[in-house]
């Protein structure tokens, strides 16, 4: 007997019919006699009402009662599925993430997974009743509830799957797979069959939004093959997974972008060793995630150091860096919040030449200006103005030949 995991979004289960409708589907699976676990996410935008309900009674919320208010909104929806399924006669139950054996570290509202002690769910399951577990959400050692972060369903479900030994990690959302671009910026992209790990940790990494990238490392760490598919229709998604296509095509699979870019620099900075971690590890104490870091080459022991942060980190990453920038020495410290980026992804680029002149040519062609440059093996990364991005990822995705199904 096949045991699978399914993951329904957001969108899947914002009111009452649309849970009904995705109760309807998993019992399609059961029926067919698969074992079968459902993460949940929280009801539509519950997740921001309860952000906003925190705010109005305090500007300063507890992260530690944060994380336990944000926690009920994923047991609302899994409650609900499982009282529809029961409805329709099918054993279901509902369990909490701290019930399912999610054990976190104690970083409230970005916690990581630590271990997952599934004992409870494979009993469940051996009674032959179908699992809900709350997504989200686990506990600490001293049993406080924290959250995962946004998106992070998608890594309950995967860790859960890799904890079960489960076939496949089936991620339901309002979207029927990964597409060579963002669909709704261009109407054109193409839904991908199939894409590797790699591929999708670098999109999910660099502005596509439809699974967490943390969910694709797990996925790839205990070799979990990840559907991502629509629950309103029964067209096909998009496996990732492992195995290489061994047929000849486009290097690039992909055009990723993102708007939730700030741009930070240091000018005038002394050239001398110890100057950089005095910037970074301020910056990492304070929790604040950098990307892109660029450091212009010295001229008379002087240099400009520019890196990235997110937007909303960019008015606390100002607060720490203006004073060390002070105190090194360094001329000024400035801040841009309107940015962006875009990326072209695939495995094959790392061995053929061409890509990143390609890649400039057609951002030059639109009069499109870089400003920074990062790349890795199978991506490479323009740091842009945010009201060119839009363009940029339509000229890259014409310039790849992207439009033609695969």
């Amino acid at each position: 007997m096949a045991l699978i995991v399914q993951k329904y979004g957001g969108s899947s289960v914002a009111d009452a019919e649309r849970i009904k409708s995705v109760a309807r589907r998993i019992a399609q699976a059961k029926a067919k006699g698969e074992q079968v676990v459902v993460v949940a996410s929280a009801m539509g935008d519950t997740t921001d009402e309860l952000i906003k309900l925190a705010y109005q009674v305090t500007q300063q919320p507890s992260e530690r009662e944060l994380d336990v208010l944000l926690s009920t909104g994923e047991i609302v929806s899994s409650t609900l599925l499982a009282m529809a399924l029961k409805s329709m006669g099918y054993e279901a139950l509902s369990l909490t993430g701290a019930q399912a054996g999610i054990q976190t570290d104690a970083t409230y509202s970005r916690a990581r997974i630590l271990k997952v002690e599934s004992e409870r769910v494979v009993i469940e399951l051996d009674k032959g009743n179908i699992v809900i577990v709350a997504g989200f959400q686990g506990i600490t050692d001293e049993m406080d509830i924290t959250t995962l972060g946004r998106g992070g369903s998608d890594v309950t479900a995967v860790a859960l799957a890799a904890s079960l030994g489960a076939e496949v990690c089936q991620l339901y959302t309002d979207v029927d797979g990964v597409y060579t671009a963002d669909p709704h910026l261009v109407p054109e992209a193409q839904k991908l069959a199939e894409i590797g790990y790699d591929e999708m940790l670098e999109m999910a990494s660099y502005g596509a939004g439809v699974v967490h990238p943390r969910a694709v490392e797990l996925g790839e760490l205990f070799n979990i093959p990840i559907l991502v598919a629509s629950s309103f229709t029964q067209n096909p998604g998009t496996l990732i997974h492992g195995g290489a296509s061994m047929e000849v095509r486009n290097k690039v699979r992909g055009i990723a972008h993102d708007l939730d870019v700030a741009k930070i620099m240091v000018v005038g900075v002394p050239d001398r060793p110890g100057i950089s971690a005095a910037i970074f590890q301020p910056l990492a104490r304070a929790g604040i995630s950098i990307d892109t870091i660029v450091q212009n080459a010295s001229i008379n022991n002087i240099t400009d150091l520019t890196f990235t942060v997110a937007k909303s980190n960019l008015a606390r990453a100002m607060e720490v860096v203006e004073p060390i920038a002070k105190s090194i020495g360094a001329r000024e410290c400035v801040g841009n919040s309107r940015m962006g980026k875009v990326s072209i992804i695939g495995t094959g680029m790392q061995n053929t030449p061409g890509y990143a002149a390609r890649m400039f040519g057609a951002l030059s062609e639109q009069g499109i200006n870089i400003q920074l440059i990062t790349t890795s093996e199978i991506r490479i990364t323009c740091i842009i103005n945010d009201t060119e991005v839009k363009d940029a990822v339509h000229a890259l995705h014409r310039a790849f030949e992207l439009e033609t199904p695969e």
